[in-house]
Order: C-alpha cells, then structure tokens, then sequence
C-alpha cells in the first residue's frame, strides 16, 4: 500500500505548520516511528518555510507541497514560483538600494557549510542533515525550484501500513 498527498498552499506563514500537522497526523496513522516523524516535520517547515520566504514575487501567491509514501521511503516535494537556484558559480545579483550597494555581496551558502551564526542556509542545512537524500534543482519551463528529499521510514511495532502490503 502507498499514500500520497498534494496540497496547493498560499506564500503566507500561516501555511507552514498546516503543512506540517498533515504530515505528522499521516505519518502517526500509518503508523511510523515517532522519531522519524519529527525529523520529517522538521525538514518540511524548513522547506516550506523557504518556500514561502523566497518562492516568488506578488504576482506568485502559491506553493505545492507532495507526500509520498511508498514502501518503506517516505518522498517529500516542495514547488515554488519563486527565481529558482542561482548556479553556485554564478556571480551574485547586481546590487538594487543604496544600502544593498554600501555591503560586499555574501556568498550563497551552501548547506553543508551552514555556520550557526548564519542568517541564511540553516534551513539547507537541516534538511540534509534529517533526511537521507535531498535534490534541488529548478523548474522545468518555468519559473521556479524544487526540493525534494526522501526519508527510509521505521515503523512502530502493529503499525498499519507495512501490514497492508
């Protein structure tokens, strides 16, 4: 038996933990260990949380988000409108305020190289960190990113779905 689950979100905070007690209330019912539920949620808000953060202008109001389970890999997916990823060799944007103009542009960090005292790429770096495959990559024809990562499941002892297999 598999479970799969899609939901067409708004780019507002609000929508972050939605996403998230869907998540969770699937998981517990399919029966999955309780520490690999929270790893999940984690790395999903963070996902959504970028999404909703840098996932598109004024004119784009929505993400997706998608579950899979199948067998024993949970599959997580996370859509957005937004500019995509810039290459990691590409120079960064042209600076837009003065204020933008009067700072060296940051580097773009990558997630494995997250310091704690960084206000950007934590999330990344979570979500590689509490999954076991993560894929970013943009939208094909359109603008965009996707993040998608996969989690092997535990499952508690009597739990559901791995019976109904």
């Amino acid at each position: 038996m598999s479970i799969w689950w899609s939901l067409h979100l708004r780019r507002e905070a609000a929508s972050v933990p939605l996403a998230r007690r869907l998540l969770l209330g699937t998981m517990e019912t399919a029966g999955v260990d309780p520490d690999i539920c929270y790893d999940l949620a984690v790395a999903l808000s963070e996902a959504c949380a970028n999404a909703v953060e840098h996932g598109g202008d004024a004119a784009s109001e929505d993400y997706r988000v998608t579950a899979f389970i199948d067998g024993d890999t949970c599959r997580i997916e996370i859509t957005d409108s937004g500019p995509g990823f810039r290459p990691r060799s590409a120079p960064p944007a042209p600076p837009h305020t003065a204020e933008d103009r009067a700072l060296p542009p940051a580097p773009v960090p990558t997630p494995a190289q997250a310091p704690a005292f960084a206000e950007d790429g934590r999330g990344l770096f979570l979500i590689e960190a509490l999954t076991d495959h993560v894929h970013y990559r943009n939208r094909t024809g359109r603008p965009g990113a996707v993040v998608s990562f996969d989690k092997i499941l535990k499952w508690r002892e009597g739990a559901a779905l791995p019976m109904a297999s």
